[in-house]
């Protein structure tokens, strides 16, 4: 009985530890950030540092998207999915401009299915034509979850109807289930714990920008991720709403706590109980003297959450251009209002960011939309360097094994060492702009450039 009982407190021990470490490179990659807590790291080996789409060295396979693309792959059960645009027609009874969730079979780049939506009526107001899917899918088992262009929290079945298309489960409508108003994009990537799932409502400003259609609608909602009924939902923006609200959830245990965290729409990043949604603190991300949209941001970015601190930077809608920003280290163990409290550092020399952070071997790696990418001691702010892609950085530095990844609005993907002296080991190039994140998974590199899905591994 004492050796059940051991081996059951190891086995519960290990399921924790692969629910909130980062992703210790063993496989798929399932959700925005690999695992809850979104650091953006993998330990797999043999993934390339150099390749060539025109020659094809290093190349697996390439897979066709929409005109446009920004929902970043994800990699589980054998299959790749990616959000983009109807600019590629599959199925000619789903024509016109439509959010496009794709499905490809992993080993050889093969369309499976697809789930396409079509685009809100109110317009650029509410879902921006052509810009498809932004959301990152989060896949458990035979359950994939995504939010649509539609601001709909949607479960799918991942095997698909067997035509080619998608397999719906549920529907939660957001517009409908409490009143969001999503500016421009319903953009987030869900995250779970236990039975439930995690969005952001992207409720938001209208077209005129001064005005806010929704704000009893709540900045966040949990959502039974087997009946897709609402829980419970969180409102602490009312008429705050700077802008959007366009940040994704992210899950871990701070302390005793577990703890799900998100940047909001008045420029403050906050921390919930994950069951109940009671807010554990709060920190405004902008100097006290800071003026929207001057020297104000909002906040796009994720949270990264390690060693009970919350890694954030803030910034703005990549269309108002560049900016100040400011990144911080937050100890999340503070409650209430832990702005002053709670800083463990403050960055300023990083500009407006809607990157997320990897954290690896006492560095954080962190983008700003300027182009430069920050390596900084995690525990104390210091700078080590910066490197300068010149270019406009959408997307998120990813460490594997020890090299960090990163794209750019150029089309360049840039590799560097991961380590406090800059070296930068190769450049490629990819043919046209690269807004999402490079993704590591089952031993290959997934790169998604404005039309096109690239597996990359290396060549025996």
């Amino acid at each position: 009985m004492k050796r059940f009982i051991l081996l059951s407190t190891v086995c519960l021990f290990i399921s924790f530890w692969l629910l909130f470490a980062s992703d210790p490179g063993t496989g798929d990659w399932p959700m925005w950030g690999g695992t809850p807590d979104r650091n953006m790291i993998s330990l797999m080996k043999g993934i390339p540092t150099s390749w060539d789409i025109k020659t094809r060295k290093n190349v697996k396979w390439v897979a066709q998207l929409g005109s446009q693309s920004y929902g970043n792959p994800v990699v589980s059960g054998g299959q790749v999915y990616v959000g983009t645009n109807n600019e590629l027609v599959r199925n000619p009874k789903e024509g016109g401009d439509r959010g496009v969730l794709m499905c490809f079979r992993e080993s050889d780049g093969k369309f499976l299915w697809q789930h396409t939506n079509e685009k809100l009526p109110a317009g650029r107001a509410n879902d921006w034509p052509f810009q498809g899917v932004c959301s990152s899918p989060l896949v458990e088992g035979d359950r994939l979850y995504y939010v649509s262009n539609r601001c709909e929290l949607i479960c799918l079945d991942t095997h698909g109807d067997g035509n080619g298309n998608a397999k719906v489960i549920w529907k939660f409508d957001m517009i409908e289930q409490v009143g969001s108003s999503p500016h421009n994009m319903s953009n987030s990537s869900p995250v779970s714990y236990g039975d439930l799932i995690f969005v952001s409502t992207s409720n938001g400003q209208d077209e005129s920008h001064v005005h806010i259609p929704s704000p009893q609608a709540p900045s966040m909602v949990a959502v039974n991720k087997k009946t897709g009924k609402l829980v419970w939902e969180v409102n602490n923006v009312g008429e705050r709403i700077l802008h959007g609200q366009w940040s994704s959830p992210s899950i871990g245990k701070v302390g005793d706590v577990v703890q799900v965290v998100m940047g909001e729409g008045d420029g403050w990043v906050r921390g919930y109980e994950v069951l109940t949604g009671k807010k554990l603190w709060e920190f405004d991300l902008n100097p006290k003297d800071s003026v929207w949209p001057k020297t104000r941001n909002e906040v796009i970015s994720t949270p990264v959450i390690w060693e009970n601190k919350v890694f954030i930077a803030n910034g703005q809608d990549p269309e108002h251009g560049e900016g100040v920003g400011h990144l911080y280290s937050i100890d999340a163990t503070k409650r209430g209002d832990i702005t002053d409290l709670g800083r463990l550092w403050r960055y300023d020399k990083i500009r407006r960011s809607i990157s997320t952070g990897a954290i690896y071997n006492g560095l954080l790696f962190y983008a700003d939309f300027s182009g430069f990418l920050h390596c900084l001691d995690v525990n104390t702010g210091k700078p080590y360097w910066t490197h300068d892609l010149l270019s406009a950085v959408w997307g998120s530095p990813m460490v594997i094994s020890g090299k960090v990844y990163l794209g750019d609005e150029d089309g360049d993907v840039v590799v560097l060492e991961a380590s406090k002296e800059k070296k930068l080991i190769d450049k490629m190039n990819m043919g046209s702009s690269v807004y999402a994140t490079a993704v590591p998974a089952d031993g290959a590199l997934f790169i998604m450039n404005r039309n096109q899905l690239w597996a990359l591994s290396q060549t025996k």
